[in-house]
């Protein structure tokens, strides 16, 4: 298939899937337009037309990733809220352990935040992934569940912690299934009961 014949078809979700395989089976460091080209059948330079640069295909990773992490978390049916926190906790770092490329790439563009508020205009659909959080911090909070403060600054926190184990358990630690929910398991309990109210 010649060039031209291939710009007919290419579309930006087409680049933006071939660089999330490239990421997925090769890793993060390892992507290069050149190589996401040779793999739709286009050189480096067919791109430019679907994507400004490298770092604005990676945000459009990015975006597909956290878009595919909210509907896990839309998933979740939990209506108590420290379930709810557990649940979500787990299905990120779940989600994490199953991605680990992607998840780093995710991370380039982390939800945009202050405390008080999660505002999402650079990067949306992380910071719609950090409100569900939010929301279910603010219920338990409600509930006199949680500590009574800041819910954004709570969450923070517990996703700092949540973040981190997601982290450690993709340095390549040999843990079985069992030992890996203890760990996941055991963590997140942790954390909700710091944030138990004295």
């Amino acid at each position: 298939m010649s060039e031209t014949a291939d710009r007919e078809t290419l579309t930006r979700d087409a680049v933006v899937a071939a660089a999330r395989d490239q990421i997925r089976t090769k890793g993060l460091d390892a992507l290069s337009l050149r190589q996401v080209g040779a793999a739709l059948g286009v050189t480096a330079p067919a791109l430019y037309a679907y994507v400004t640069d490298k770092r604005d295909l990676l945000r459009a990773v990015a975006e597909d990733e956290f878009r595919r992490l909210l509907e896990r978390f839309a998933e979740v049916t939990e209506t108590d809220p420290i379930e709810r926190m557990r649940a979500l906790s787990t299905v990120y770092v779940e989600y994490a352990i199953d991605n680990p490329e992607l998840f780093k790439t995710m991370f380039l563009f982390p939800p945009e935040l202050s405390f008080g508020e999660a505002t999402g205009e650079e990067h949306p659909m992380a910071t719609q992934a950090f409100n569900y959080a939010i929301d279910a911090v603010r219920d338990g909070m409600e509930q006199g569940l949680l500590v009574d403060t800041d819910p954004a600054l709570i969450t923070f926190v517990s996703w700092t912690a949540t973040h981190g184990l997601a982290n450690v358990l993709n340095l390549g630690f040999n843990f079985d299934d069992a030992t890996r929910d203890l760990l996941i398991r055991t963590t997140i309990d942790t954390i909700i009961a710091g944030l138990r109210p004295g």
